[in-house]
């Protein structure tokens, strides 16, 4: 997960491969909170792993719950119906899965049994109105008092007489999880009485209530329903374990790599697993609308298939009550539409994680489109061309996945130049797909000279390795330290026994080379060698070879294959004069060799190597005088580098002139 304050996506121009995707959020907060109340050990295989259920499970652990996580299978002794505890105080975050049906159960517990139980959450959360729950669970003698405004959370749930004489009755117009919160909490309370819910008005987001009433079957409660307005809970209905649950994948996560398959899937297919046609959630109907505005589909009971079909995409008009999810991703898949797109019955969105219509017009229109916003509804005119944009993501997961396939803005016909797009706080996505923008990467590709590259140079021990890994850290790039790559050649040299004046026989090695880079660290066949690296023969012997133009060659596409999504910092000492000759920001360290004899020193001692400082310094000389006169690439600095001598700074200083650099050259809109 990109834990940063902003990404920047480069422009792409092709998708394809495979996506295994996450648990569904919907499905994994309703097993946890059925597994936690019924009796017995529930199984559950392949749980989403997600600030949403990790509050979800943290709020069952304080109730009593036992769970245990062994790989892909969560464990949970229930409760029975019982609490262990008659009072705690649960944080949920921003996770409405979680507060809306918990504050539910715990109210009729309280009212049954007695206890008094605080949920609350962030402050969005607490903006987030459940007045209608409230009401409804009020009209059922549960005591829940408002501690802060009067309908919205922070909420105490403490004691009551359950009466369920009466249909209890909720709105259906405002949240779909107030319905499902009543219908996961009454069976706790039915063990003499049937309980009888009405639905006021039209009932939004139905696919989500299908959901809920398929897993309440499976833990052993059989709902009776008539039409959309009437359900009732049988009397003596109770929680019962069905022992192993199997997660289904996220449909609404899926929306964004379908999307991406119509967009740019062209000469291999994006493949969704782990999602397919027997899905009982509501959201995989998204393919219905995405094969409306031209993809093409193929599927099967786990898996999807999606190709560009028509292009530019058509514009459509869609009821979307059976998608609200994952009807954000066609806001946005608009973009690349040949018409205006219009979308209806979307006013459950302006009670999610953010006002989703109001924050997804704003974006829409920083990237160019021209929007229409009412209080239920979106249109879309698609733009001549999509501008570089900063997308602010309103801690709202869904806003930020969304956005990020305005990255595909060179496909448009009548584009001009390619641009970027910058993701604001990325992090958010952990609420349900932490891993999002790495399989974004992994199935996303551009041209070369899209990826951004960020190259430092400089003489042996000025620090251009850890500078490059601090500013690959904060900018979400990947990394190369092309000095290890003639260090690691140097070595698997000596491990085979050649010679360092054997240039045909150094190029053989190098282009045999099985590496991998895991952050800073490096391994040779299966084997790290990070510290072997640092052997002060190694760097000698790595200097002389590097001289050598074949192997130069042999390690020169090596190199550029690190030229990867989202974006490369390549440290070394031709990486801006010959590796990457177009890189938007070129940097040469400079520092005294004093001050870098006692670095290395330093570096050296840390790990257990001998190390004499006055020979460290004579060797390092030695080694700026060979580098400086080699006749292939001597070190030097690029025409256009700026120059920074470290020889006082603090790395944290160092990092910030770089990024300060990076940043002027960067879109003025990202300012």
């Amino acid at each position: 997960m990109y834990a940063i304050p902003f990404l920047d996506l480069p422009a792409v121009t092709s998708a394809g491969g495979c996506v295994q995707l996450p648990g569904s959020k919907s499905i994994s907060n309703r097993l946890l909170l059925l597994a936690g109340l019924s009796e017995g050990q529930t199984e559950l295989i392949d749980l989403l792993d997600s600030d949403d259920t990790h509050v979800m499970l943290a709020a069952l652990t304080a109730l009593g719950c036992v769970i245990e996580r062994e790989g892909r299978i969560t464990r949970i002794t229930g409760l029975a119906g019982r609490p262990a505890v008659a009072t705690a105080d649960l944080f949920l975050g921003n996770a409405g899965t979680a507060m809306r049906p918990l504050t539910a159960a715990l109210a009729v517990l309280a009212a049954r049994l007695g206890g008094n139980y605080t949920v609350r959450g962030v402050v969005r959360m607490h903006e987030r109105p459940i007045g209608d729950l409230v009401d409804a669970l009020r009209a059922l003698g549960c005591v829940v008092d408002c501690l802060g405004k009067e309908g919205f959370p922070p909420l105490r749930l403490a004691g009551g007489s359950l009466d369920l004489s009466a249909p209890v009755q909720v709105r259906g117009d405002v949240s779909s999880q107030f319905l499902t919160a009543l219908l996961l909490a009454l069976p706790l309370g039915v063990a003499h009485a049937p309980a009888v819910i009405e639905v006021v008005g039209e009932l939004i987001s139905k696919p989500y209530i299908e959901i809920t009433l398929n897993l309440l079957a499976r833990f052993g409660i059989r709902v009776e329903r008539e039409g959309w307005q009437r359900f009732t809970i049988p009397a003596g209905s109770r929680y019962r374990t069905p022992g192993r649950v199997h997660v289904e994948a996220d449909a609404s996560s899926a929306s964004y790599f379908i999307a991406m398959g119509a967009l740019a899937a062209v000469d291999e297919p994006v493949r969704i697993e782990g999602l397919g046609t027997e899905s009982i959630q509501g959201d995989i109907r998204f393919i219905e609308a995405a094969q409306a505005m031209g993809a093409q589909i193929a599927s099967g009971p786990n898996w999807l298939e999606i190709r560009r079909g028509m292009w530019p995409l058509r514009g459509v008009t869609l009821d979307c009550n059976h998608i609200p999810d994952a009807a954000m991703t066609l806001a946005v898949m608009a973009l690349y539409a040949d018409s205006p797109t219009l979308l209806t019955n979307i006013g459950s969105w302006r009670v999610k994680e953010t006002d989703r219509i109001a924050a997804m017009a704003t974006e829409l229109r920083k990237l160019g489109a021209e929007v229409e916003e009412g209080a239920d509804f979106l249109v879309i005119i698609p733009p001549k061309r999509l501008q570089a944009a900063a997308i602010h993501t309103y801690d709202d997961h869904r806003m930020a996945m969304c956005l990020s396939l305005a990255a595909f803005n060179p496909l448009l016909a009548t584009q001009g130049a390619p641009v970027a797009v910058r993701i604001l706080d990325p992090k958010c996505v952990a609420k349900t797909f932490p891993d999002y923008f790495e399989a974004f990467f992994e199935l996303a590709a551009t041209e070369p000279d899209h990826v951004p590259v960020l190259t430092l140079d400089g003489p042996t021990a000025s620090g251009k390795g850890t500078l490059a890994a601090a500013v690959a850290e904060r900018l979400g790039y990947h990394t190369l330290d092309s000095g290890s790559l003639y260090r690691v050649t140097a070595l698997s040299a000596q491990m085979q026994g050649v010679a360092a004046e054997d240039e045909a026989g150094l190029a053989q090695v190098a282009e045999g080379l099985d590496l991998r880079f895991e952050g800073t660290r490096l391994y040779l066949a299966g084997n790290e060698v990070s510290d072997q690296l640092r052997e002060e023969s190694i760097g000698v012997m790595a200097s002389k070879i590097s001289a050598w133009p074949a192997v130069r060659a042999a390690l020169t596409d090596l190199q550029h294959r690190f030229r990867r999504l989202p974006g490369l910092v390549a440290d070394g000492r031709d990486m801006g004069t010959v590796i990457f000759p177009d890189a938007p920001l070129k940097v040469f360290l400079t520092a005294t060799p004093t001050a870098r004899a006692e670095r290395r020193y330093k570096q050296l001692i840390s790990i257990g190597f001998p190390a004499n400082l006055a020979a460290l310094r004579t060797d390092l000389e030695a080694r700026d005088a060979r580098d400086r006169t080699r006749a292939v690439a001597p070190l030097q600095p690029a025409e256009e580098a700026l120059l920074l001598d470290n020889s006082t700074l603090s790395i944290e200083a160092s990092v910030e002139q770089v990024l300060a650099w990076w940043q002027q050259r960067r879109p003025a809109s990202f300012q």
